[in-house]
């Protein structure tokens, strides 16, 4: 018995949420006193893969066939699969990331395992095993319990703190034995955003609403979010007048983010907004209105003209950094 984890690589490098499933695996490993292991595909190099051992991973098994750098989430379902049985995985964990989310149903069937999404930490028992989640769109938690031998655990961002644990990785070369033709997907093209944050990437989102008035009046919010080095937002509304791309709009129709801070700038907080935020670890709202809804979902509010608040923000954020 084991615990497996399935690190996703962009090009060839980890990025944050690698290293937190890696921390959350190790640490879960532990409670059930069981080995772990991470699993690697796609063209990593080895120094990138000795990174997870720096978060307690011993153990990688790596698959370098280039045809997971497709995408596939059959293919990945399938891969990941083989390496649960070969690694003789009770746990198998994953991003709840859109990858995560089409690879883990597919490998849950696969393994004839129980399947918990978005999970928002370690278990609250393992015997039973039982986890906790976001539920009714972040308004309560809710606790689920896994009946089945084998158990797939979707992790939901930014849930679970990364945990230093230098290790000396072991790399093992795997073979998924997947061919040609398990690779349905094929890449024409590939467009990148370049010279941004990634909304799904960041630690710190800076967010504007309709009290902006103006697509115009966005300069500001851009400025703090560049000290900060933070993601942009925006609600819906926003993205619907066209001030802002509706790559930015978050929300239950929009994107769901899980910062660690998000600032909601003249967003009044309608329950659909509050739906794609709510994981956030802290929202701070600025709001004219005092009846705003954003306030009762924020860890720290001001009720006051966010013309008047935003500049005293970039001010504050420069004088602390200048110190």
């Amino acid at each position: 018995m084991s615990v497996l984890v399935y690190t996703e690589n962009w090009d060839g490098k980890f990025k944050k949420v690698s290293f937190e499933l890696a921390s959350y695996a190790v640490a879960l490993a532990e409670s059930m006193q069981l080995p772990v292991a991470a699993l690697s595909l796609g063209s990593v190099e080895a120094s990138e893969l000795e990174k997870l051992g720096a978060y307690g991973i011993s153990k990688i098994y790596t698959d370098t066939n280039e045809g997971f750098n497709s995408l596939d989430n059959q293919a990945i379902a399938k891969a990941v699969s083989a390496a649960a049985v070969k690694a003789g995985a009770t746990v198998v964990i994953l991003a709840h990331n859109n990858l995560g989310k089409a690879v883990a149903p597919r490998l849950a069937v696969r393994l004839k395992a129980g399947l918990a999404a978005g999970v928002q930490g370690l278990p609250v028992t393992t015997s039973p095993f039982v986890v906790k989640k976001l539920v009714f769109t972040g308004k309560a938690f809710g606790h689920v319990s896994i009946n089945s031998t084998v158990k797939v655990l979707t992790l939901a961002p930014n849930s679970f703190g990364l945990v230093e644990k230098a290790t000396a990785a072991s790399i093992e070369t795997f073979d998924a034995g997947l061919v040609s033709a398990d690779f349905a997907t094929t890449i024409e093209s590939t467009n990148k955003v370049t010279g941004k944050i990634l909304l799904q990437d960041a630690e710190i989102v800076v967010s504007g609403g309709r009290g902006l008035k103006s697509g115009e009046n966005w300069g500001q919010l851009e400025e703090l979010a560049a000290l900060l080095g933070a993601g942009t937002a925006c609600s819906r509304p926003v993205s619907d007048e066209g001030w802002r791309p509706h790559g930015e709009h978050v929300g239950q129709t929009g994107k769901i983010i899980a910062p660690n801070l998000y600032f909601a700038l003249g967003i009044s907080g309608a329950i659909q907004h509050l739906g794609g935020v709510s994981s956030s670890k802290v929202i701070v709202a600025v709001n004219k209105d005092p009846e705003a809804p954003i306030f009762e979902a924020a860890d720290y509010g001001i009720v006051g003209d966010v013309f008047k608040v935003l500049p005293q923000f970039i001010e504050a954020v420069k004088t602390i950094k200048s110190a």
